[in-house]
């Protein structure tokens, strides 16, 4: 069992996303508004202890949402990459239990679309909203997955994987099927059982391996600068630093860094071979260092490493330069 558990939320702008964040943690972490139109669509990260064990909730910003434009999109995918290095533990993709309209299946057909089989395989869908269908016709999150084809398909590819909550009614009553607390408790021994399947380790890849060796290496520089700042703090500008140099490296099309996070791109580019380079980092616009950096590696992730290490060079030299 991981001493902690990093889990990212995934699902459309209204179906209950932050709040249901705010289920797991136990408490009142993520601001929730009262109209999607309202909602800030900025990517997060929480923390809090359930049941003894660190929990970190990483809320992103409804990346399968039509409605969000890609220049709205494409920061908070580099700050998602950034906050959940090495990788989660669990992909949990938040539905709204009820009618499904033509808007909700084009978010399903979105995700199916967007992830690698390795990623399938640490995630679980997570229905909000449960007290509208578990009802007499619907006992169970099972019997209502069952009378639709498409979310049946879709919760077939999450290894059978599926939990529901209602963030209104079911916060008080601490026994029985309509209790969060009994939800959330199967949830995370669901997603400790899937860590079990898959080794004991959470989802990664060769980008997420080398951010997180990135921000080991700034943590590491920040330490011996900033030796006022204290250990979380530190954390947080490496973070801050990392996210703003992978905005340089992968600041190209949406559809790519969705596929860089969920293995889609990883994937097709296993073969050495193929032109590493161009693909992942044809878009840097700009950053010839990285290229130039990357360019005679055969690896993927020696690629993203060396172009990572010469790029946040140039961002730390000229930071410092600024604020001298």
């Amino acid at each position: 069992m991981a001493e902690e558990l990093r889990i990212v939320l995934l699902g459309k702008t209204g179906d209950g996303r932050s709040s249901a964040g705010n289920t797991i943690l136990g408490g009142d972490f993520f601001e929730v508004m009262s109209s999607p139109e309202s909602t800030t669509h900025k990517c997060s990260v929480q923390h809090n202890k359930v049941n003894g064990r660190l929990i970190s909730v990483i809320d992103t910003p409804g990346f399968f949402d039509t409605r969000l434009t890609e220049e709205q999109l494409k920061p908070e995918i580099v700050r998602c990459i950034t906050e959940c290095s090495p990788g989660p533990h669990a992909f949990v993709i938040v539905l709204r239990a009820g009618r499904y309209t033509e808007q909700e299946m084009a978010v399903v057909k979105k995700i199916t679309e967007s992830f690698g089989e390795e990623a399938f395989r640490y995630a679980v869908i997570l229905f909000t909203f449960g007290d509208d269908e578990i009802d007499d016709d619907c006992d169970t999150v099972e019997e209502f997955v069952e009378t639709s084809e498409e979310l049946q398909e879709l919760v077939d590819k999450c290894g059978g994987r599926c939990h529901v909550i209602d963030n209104r009614y079911w916060t008080t009553a601490q026994k029985g099927y309509r209790s969060n607390k009994r939800q959330v408790d199967k949830l995370l021994k669901t997603v400790d059982k899937m860590a079990a399947l898959n080794g004991g380790s959470c989802y990664t890849n060769d980008l997420l391996e080398a951010v997180e060796q990135g921000i080991q290496a700034e943590t590491a520089r920040l330490q011996e600068a900033e030796v006022e700042k204290d250990e979380e703090e530190i954390k947080r500008l490496a973070k801050e630093n990392i996210h703003r140099v992978l905005m340089m490296i992968l600041g190209g099309v949406v559809g790519a860094l969705l596929g860089a996070l969920f293995g889609l791109v990883v994937t097709a580019l296993s073969d050495p071979a193929s032109k590493t380079v161009v693909v992942l980092l044809g878009t840097v616009q700009g950053t010839i260092a990285g290229v130039k950096a990357a360019k005679h590696e055969k690896s993927i992730k020696g690629a993203l490493t060396k172009a990572f290490q010469a790029n946040l060079c140039c961002f730390t030299d000229r930071f410092s330069k600024d604020t001298d």
